[in-house]
């Protein structure tokens, strides 16, 4: 189990879409299909917290998969379609009092999100 610890501050959450959230490439089979664990994760992230999801589906596929996830109830701040199949690099400032504000976890495709954790501490 990876155990996330995190502060009490208001977050950014940044996913991939295909192969993270959902099955990779079931959109081009009709409709998405959520990984193990990945709804509950999304559902389970804090109202006030910011969600960006990245993916490189074509934009035409757009207005379809945000529908879907409006449907389930899930609010996503921004989509970000198009992007290149390549690596993501994330770069962070550390807070002055040492706060890490970026963390990286890469998972298999097509796993879920089965295997975390998030716990917030006063103590971050």
């Amino acid at each position: 189990m990876n155990k996330i610890e995190l502060s009490t501050l208001p977050k950014t959450w940044i996913f991939d879409l295909d192969g993270t959230l959902v099955v990779h490439n079931g959109y081009l089979e009709g409709t998405d299909v959520f990984l193990p664990g990945a709804l509950d994760f999304l559902k389970n992230i804090d109202k006030e917290d910011t969600i960006v999801i990245l993916t490189a589906r074509p934009s035409e596929y757009s207005e379809k998969t945000i529908e879907g996830f409006e449907k389930l109830g899930i609010e996503i701040d921004h989509w970000i379609f198009d992007m290149p199949s390549g690596e993501r690099i994330l770069f962070n400032d550390e807070k002055p009092k040492g706060l890490q504000t970026a963390f990286s976890y890469c998972v298999r495709r097509n796993s879920g999100l089965t295997n975390f954790q998030v716990v917030t501490s006063e103590n971050k």
